[in-house]
């Protein structure tokens, strides 16, 4: 059985099939031209420099040129690279394109149904027309697109699985505490990222657009929830506009993360904490999968810089 990226060690000589992801043609120090590359197929990345580049290579070499890779597993500033040695462009017409880019561990249509289910547990009628109204308005980008450039859930379909994720936990808190109002709980996950989808571009190399670098994923949602609601004639004024609205604005949890507002509703502090749980194991579980037992991970720069042991 052919090797992924994620199936090789330190030292180890890599040999396989692999799409371009990201593709960056610089100048070092030296005065030489390099191409900087990030390989990717369904186990994971990986990052390497092709060196004495021309222009010609980076035109062929460009972002979702399917390759062969020859190379070797190094670390660098204790994050795996790959060594290139060589780099064959492969006929992209002869390939399955859908084993090389990085997708959700769960079917779409799986997907699809479960949040069918988790919108009749919000009872709440005017929080349960916005939901409906946004998912229906922009439901292929939910579902395709990724939840982060580089973070966490970087992948096709990444924004659906983290949201669905947290409406799992949320799901969980909501059993255990019967003081917390399950319908706002919900809808607040349902839609704390749903920015995203206008924040960030592409599936493969995932890029700001200018309306995401300008206004931020908080903003872009909230102008969204407004103007459902002026579609559907639901009061902003009304408490129930309101405490949404204050979900999503709350959910990064401290201004310098970008919240205009701290939570000040239980269900909000629970969002926020559901939403850094759910990144936090996806970010240590994207490390831990490049690390080799017995061994400390790379740094993860959303995490502090902080490195995680991987034990048997």
């Amino acid at each position: 059985m052919p090797k992924h990226i994620n199936d090789y060690n330190n030292s180890e000589t890599m040999s396989l099939e692999v799409i371009i992801k990201r593709s960056d043609f610089r100048l070092a120090k030296n005065g030489k031209n390099f191409l900087s590359l990030v390989f990717e197929d369904k186990s994971g990345q990986i990052p390497g420099k092709y060196w004495d580049a021309k222009e010609e290579d980076a035109k062929k070499f460009h972002v979702g040129a399917i390759v062969q890779l020859e190379g070797r597993r190094d670390l660098y500033q204790g994050k795996p690279q790959v060594n290139i040695t060589r780099l064959g462009l492969l006929d992209a017409d002869t390939v399955d394109m859908t084993q090389f880019v990085q997708t959700a561990p769960i079917k779409r249509a799986d997907m699809e149904t479960e949040f069918d289910d988790v919108f009749l547990q919000i009872t709440n009628g005017a929080w349960n027309r916005i939901v409906r109204y946004l998912f229906k308005k922009y439901h292929d980008r939910f579902f395709t697109s990724a939840a982060a450039k580089s973070n966490h859930h970087d992948f096709q379909g990444g924004l659906a699985y983290h949201t669905l994720s947290m409406v799992r936990l949320a799901e969980k808190v909501a059993d255990q505490y019967p003081q917390v109002n399950r319908a706002l709980l919900i809808a607040g996950t349902c839609l704390h990222d749903f920015g995203k989808i206008i924040e960030l571009s592409g599936s493969l190399d995932i890029e700001y657009t200018f309306e995401g670098n300008m206004l931020g994923h908080i903003t872009i949602v909230d102008e969204e929830i407004v103007k459902a609601a002026q579609e559907l004639d639901i009061s902003l004024e009304s408490e129930d506009m309101i405490l949404l609205r204050h979900m999503i604005l709350s959910h990064h949890g401290l201004l310098e993360y970008g919240s205009p507002e701290r939570p000040k509703l239980l269900e909000a502090e629970i969002l926020h904490n559901i939403d850094m749980m759910d990144a936090s194991i996806n970010m240590i579980t994207k490390a831990l999968d490049r690390t080799e037992e017995g061994s400390f991970s790379e740094r993860v720069f959303g995490l502090d810089n902080r490195s995680f042991y991987k034990h048997s």
